[in-house]
């Protein structure tokens, strides 16, 4: 199983864990980042992943997903293929990091993609991005139990 999280599913462990739904999400973030630690699972980062976390100012934040990143088993290069891909997101109104990270787990077949920004969510599943599946942290959790 090869999972590429987007930026925000990165990060949530981060985030304000006294609201419940960012905990529960962590949760699953953090469990499937433990499987992929143990080998179980393969990680995959991008350039759209060091350009966004270069990007960041802040520095607790860049640390954290420069480690993570670091236990990545494969990197996707930006390339013309993944530039048009994601040239197509963007016409269909997904925002063009967003669009960047998507069409890049695309390219190299990734299982699963997930995110935690809910109106990406959605614009996502309704597009082809065979053969990666687009999911929440919750239901990356269910595809992992399969």
């Amino acid at each position: 199983m090869r999972i590429y999280f987007d930026m925000c599913s990165l990060q949530r462990p981060l985030d304000d864990q006294t609201q419940l739904r960012i905990l529960v999400e962590t949760q699953a973030i953090l469990g499937a980042l433990a499987l992929c630690q143990s080998g179980a699972v393969d990680l995959i980062a991008s350039d759209a992943h060091i350009f966004e976390m270069e990007a960041n100012p802040e520095v607790v934040r860049r640390d954290y997903v420069a480690q993570v990143l670091d236990k990545a088993t494969q990197f996707v290069p930006l390339n013309d293929p993944i530039a048009n891909r994601a040239q197509t997101f963007v016409e269909a109104g997904i925002k063009p990091l967003d669009a960047l990270h998507l069409a890049s787990a695309i390219e190299v077949q990734a299982d699963l993609f997930c995110t935690c920004d809910d109106r990406f969510l959605k614009k996502a599943q309704v597009l082809d991005t065979s053969p990666t599946k687009v999911v929440s942290p919750l239901e990356l959790i269910a595809e992992l139990q399969t």
